[in-house]
């Protein structure tokens, strides 16, 4: 099983080196790969180190598998080239997510829908990811009706130059390069990603769109707001949910403690439930404050953290790929 993680020198990339070690993913050769100023350069895996080659170069080596954290451009330029060499491609940015030929996966909720003919596939958008883990199992139980969310993401979703802001703006070093428009330390920013034309910013709209593509189900609505929060590892969502069909809250929560890859921390009483402080490196999804909306009928509010750089990101991929090999399709 050859296996090539395309940009495995960035954030997540390097989550996925982790990531892949710790499930001990049956790997017999790695081939890191990464932009071409850092070819030649060394990455750790299981305490050895392999050498950094090129796109070309590990294109050439026709891996089994190719997981690229790397950018929608480096997607869209060689993705398909590694497909035309027999590579199945797990493909982290969102190039190819809203493609209608291409299957966006969340492995607990529709792995099923995988063959040995996808040779592209879309890991979604970490905030999507951790919704629909909740959403699935209650879609099927209650019909969904509409749904509201909002975000509070950590600058980890931004990459690297986000934690230096964040790092650099609490030490009060003002020579830290800027990537977001205003200071992040003690403020949050409705602004996630660029904004598009309807005054949403992609983020808005990629949570708007994938959760609908992932549960095959376009009957329902769902609008967003997202919001970056000085918080360096883990996204948090408010979640309103207006069904079709009535509910019962211990049937909720036992609906979702019995989703696989969902934990449920719902105890107010104690003071328990999911905060991205304590759930930092953990693959799971977490949900609390689980509870009925007063001001209508068949509606739920809940509260969704998970790690948006594992669970978010990197493990997704990975339980993609381990779901690739269980079924022969790699």
């Amino acid at each position: 099983m050859k296996v090539a993680v395309v940009g495995s020198t960035g954030m997540v990339g390097q989550v996925m080196l982790k990531v892949l070690e710790e499930r001990n993913f049956p790997i017999t050769e790695l081939i890191p790969v990464a932009s071409e100023k850092s070819v030649g350069k060394k990455v750790k895996y299981k305490q050895k180190e392999f050498t950094i080659v090129s796109m070309k170069d590990a294109i050439a080596a026709k891996p089994d598998i190719a997981i690229f954290s790397a950018g929608g451009s480096t997607s869209i330029e060689f993705a398909p080239l590694f497909a035309e060499a027999g590579t199945t491609v797990i493909d982290n940015s969102s190039a190819w997510r809203m493609d209608p030929d291409k299957k966006l996966v969340v492995p607990e909720i529709n792995a099923d829908v995988l063959t040995k003919e996808d040779k592209i596939i879309a890991n979604p958008n970490c905030s999507t990811i951790q919704l629909v883990m909740v959403l699935g199992p209650l879609n099927k139980k209650y019909d969904l009706k509409r749904v509201v969310v909002s975000t509070y993401q950590s600058v980890t979703g931004t990459g690297k130059a986000a934690v230096d802001q964040l790092n650099g703006e609490i030490n009060g070093d003002d020579s830290i390069a800027k990537v977001y428009p205003y200071q992040i330390f003690k403020n949050a920013l409705p602004h996630c990603d660029v904004f598009a034309d309807d005054d949403y910013t992609k983020e808005e709209i990629k949570l708007m769109k994938e959760p609908k593509k992932i549960l095959g189900d376009d009957t329902f609505n769902l609008t967003a707001t997202a919001v970056r929060v000085p918080v360096q590892g883990g996204h948090s969502e408010s979640v309103n949910i207006e069904f079709e069909n009535e509910f019962e809250l211990d049937e909720v929560r036992k609906i979702l403690s019995e989703t696989p890859g969902v934990v449920v921390m719902d105890d107010v009483k104690n003071n328990h439930y999911p905060m991205p402080f304590y759930l930092e490196g953990k693959d799971e999804v977490f949900v609390g404050r689980i509870r009925r909306d007063l001001s209508q009928p068949k509606t739920l509010n809940l509260w969704i953290v998970a790690d948006n750089l594992r669970k978010g990101a990197a493990t997704n991929a990975v339980q993609i790929a381990e779901y690739l090999v269980a079924n022969n399709l790699v």
